[in-house]
């Protein structure tokens, strides 16, 4: 199946000449199929390529290094080589859109109990026992509750990480990508807006019931069990974390 190039030139002010240069690139790159390690036409060649100078093909590619799409390397075999964006690269660059949005917990939720039921459904029975074991370690390192804010902090964060963890086993790229950038963005939300105080017995005690429960019907390959449980748990989360959030925002607005 070919590549997507999802091109930035559809909407918006005309691109300038380097942009311009590095979208004919990044076509070029999807018409020849190649592959990251692949070595990009050297500058001499780009330059009789699109007919530009040698300054606006250096910017292209300097455009393109910021997207992370290539990496140049010096010395005996260098030049220009396509370069695959990390997971982790493309989160942050994503984040920078997200920057001056407000995301809130309800527009995360809303997300979340639409995508992670259906995922648990696709995973039933198809965990291997590895997976399952690294999510019940994880489990159990919030198996107590916490007494201080900062054993209440690790454990939201261990609790994403258990949401992580299955994300990282879908088979369908998109759906994991979208879900670990949600669960990335909310984890920021939870530690910078201290979201994890005060302590809130009611959130972990649900959330663990529902995650070992979830665990039960993965391990059985209930898909319809594992859908149920983790909508569930979406509907009962989101309402507890926002009152958390609306506590936060009173805490502040107080100071």
């Amino acid at each position: 199946m070919p590549r997507v190039s999802t091109p930035s030139k559809a909407e918006g002010p005309k691109l300038s000449r380097p942009a311009q240069v590095a979208e004919a690139i990044k076509d070029f790159i999807v018409r020849e199929g190649l592959q990251p390690g692949d070595r990009l036409p050297s500058e001499p060649e780009l330059i009789e390529r699109f007919g530009m100078a040698k300054g606006t093909i250096r910017e292209a590619l300097r455009l393109l290094d910021a997207q992370g799409l290539v990496k140049s390397r010096t010395g005996p075999g260098g030049g220009t080589f396509v370069h695959e964006v990390s997971q982790q690269r493309a989160e942050a660059l994503l984040a920078n859109y997200f920057y001056f949005k407000d995301l809130t917990i309800s527009d995360i939720y809303q997300i979340r109990r639409v995508l992670e039921p259906e995922l648990v459904a696709d995973l039933a029975g198809a965990l291997s026992p590895r997976v399952m074991e690294e999510l019940r370690d994880i489990l159990a390192s919030y198996s107590d509750p916490a007494t201080t804010d900062e054993e209440e902090r690790d454990q939201h964060v261990a609790t994403l990480q258990f949401h992580k963890l299955l994300a990282d086993q879908s088979a369908n790229p998109l759906l994991s990508f979208l879900i670990g950038f949600m669960l990335t963005i909310l984890t920021d939300i939870t530690v910078y807006r201290k979201l994890y105080t005060p302590i809130n017995r009611d959130l972990w005690a649900r959330g663990l019931d529902y995650q070992t429960r979830l665990l039960d019907a993965l391990e059985t390959g209930d898909s319809g069990a594992a859908r149920a449980i983790m909508k569930a748990h979406m509907q009962t989360a989101g309402p507890l974390m926002e009152g958390q959030e609306a506590f936060s925002l009173k805490r502040f607005l107080s100071h």
